[in-house]
């Protein structure tokens, strides 16, 4: 599903109790800003409303934001791609392709499928994120949660906050399209004396965020993640949505469901679904999805303590449990939340063998021959009706995204492929012939030595 985040931000501090425990100067800062607006969210210091300074391949996370930019050199999984280090920094140990199915999803401890039983109004599936945030506040465990709520001009439009109080989690529910630098409020959280924080991120915030986990020197730190498959810049999506519905300022909601549909809601209650094979994908252009979104290998987001996603959910949520942080997190839900072993239906490898040869041609240059519209309710029947579903649909998604990765960066990035396909990705499109030229064998990362 589509991630969080834009350029084009302003940071908002979503307040609560200003202050953390001992800390006076936070409070006092907090108490002067509580007298002068009585408003829930409150405009702050951090300026995020410029454009991020340049980088080739950026999603704008945040970190070239904060006082020290230079860190995107040690933080950038574009940069510095960590994967194996940084998952046994975070999990004590890397993915092992002999338990489960890790070689797709990266470590884990436990995979569910799951629902909360009180879906809460307002979120994307049931609100599992968004009640995980709510219940580290509620108990105490976190100061503060770092997140990604809609600006007040644009519901589409991602703003950064941070958030103190679990009734204000509610701003931060549902999807966004753009890029959010939520990494950028991290300094702001420590100034104002948070010590104990969350964050939600997509797998290039978590990425940076976990490179500099270390240095940032929180006492405590729980990540929830989303998977994210693609991502454009919220005035994109705008053109987007006016392609979908005929009053697209009318859509509340927009969601890719496991059953191969785009879902669109609107404010009088009507729903929309159009088949992924009738989406106007020829319309938009080509740089539509920037070059990042199409060369991330970190899809369902690894680095995380848990993973809240959909792809593996049959119609519900997809949990991927990482370590004890994740499940202390679930623990919190118990009661709240319906638990079951995800399913898998179908097979992948014939469609992803079309897949891969389609996207290799379209990336040479080649003509590709498009299916008549007439035929395209079909395929999208036939895609619904016998398509991988649950495990095995998450499977094929991995190895599409690996594929287009591989195949795109090949294309624009050549002299990045050795650096930036990590061994995992090669290993899950070996099947589909796409394997490591003599110059693209991949070396290993070596961590930069933190500099402050």
């Amino acid at each position: 599903s589509p991630c969080e985040g834009s350029h084009e931000q302003r940071a908002d501090i979503v307040v609560g109790q200003h202050s953390a425990p001992g800390h006076d100067s936070a409070r006092t800062r907090g108490d002067a800003l509580m007298a002068a607006t009585a408003l829930p969210i409150l405009s702050f210091s951090a300026d995020l409303t410029g454009a991020a300074p340049h980088r080739d391949l950026c999603t704008d996370c945040g970190v070239s934001r904060m006082s020290n930019p230079h860190r995107c050199g040690q933080a950038c999984q574009f940069i510095n791609p960590q994967h194996a280090h940084l998952e046994t920094q975070v999990h004590g140990r890397t993915r092992d392709a002999s338990r489960g199915d890790e070689l797709f999803f990266g470590p884990y401890l436990a995979m569910h499928r799951a629902r909360l039983r009180r879906p809460l109004d307002g979120a994307q599936w049931t609100g599992i994120t968004t009640r995980l945030s709510e219940r580290l506040l509620e108990t105490g465990a976190v100061d503060a949660v770092i997140a990604t709520a809609s600006d007040p001009s644009d519901k589409w439009k991602p703003r950064p906050v941070i958030i103190t109080r679990a009734e204000d989690m509610q701003q931060a529910r549902g999807m966004k399209m753009g890029y959010s630098p939520v990494l950028a409020l991290l300094e702001e959280a420590k100034s104002l004396g948070y010590r104990r924080i969350a964050l939600h991120g997509v797998a290039c915030q978590v990425h940076a965020l976990r490179a500099l986990e270390r240095e940032l020197g929180f006492d405590a730190l729980y990540v929830i993640g989303t998977p994210c498959s693609d991502n454009t810049t919220t005035a994109k999506f705008h053109d987007f949505l006016a392609l979908l519905a005929d009053r697209p300022e009318d859509v509340t909601y927009l969601e890719f469901m496991p059953d191969y549909h785009v879902e669109l809601r609107f404010v009088n209650g009507s729903v929309k679904r159009v088949p992924f094979i009738q989406l106007p994908i020829a319309q938009l252009p080509k740089d539509f999805i920037p070059l990042t979104c199409r060369s991330c290998f970190d899809y369902t987001n690894a680095l995380s303590d848990i993973t809240v996603g959909y792809m593996g959910g049959e119609g519900d949520q997809w949990l991927l449990v990482r370590n004890a942080r994740g499940a202390a997190m679930l623990d919190l839900l118990k009661g709240e939340v319906e638990l079951s072993t995800p399913g898998s239906k179908g097979h992948r490898e014939k469609p992803l063998k079309t897949f891969v040869s389609v996207l290799s041609k379209q990336a040479g240059g080649m003509p590709v021959r498009r299916p008549p519209q007439w035929i395209k309710p079909l395929i999208g029947w036939a895609q619904s009706t016998f398509g991988p579903k649950g495990l095995e649909f998450a499977r094929t998604r991995i190895e599409m995204k690996a594929a287009e990765g591989i195949i795109n960066l090949r294309a624009e990035r050549p002299r990045r492929v050795r650096r930036l396909v990590p061994d995992f990705a090669w290993a899950v499109v070996a099947r589909y012939g796409l394997t490591p030229q003599a110059a693209e064998l991949p070396f290993p990362a070596e961590p930069i030595e933190r500099t402050g």
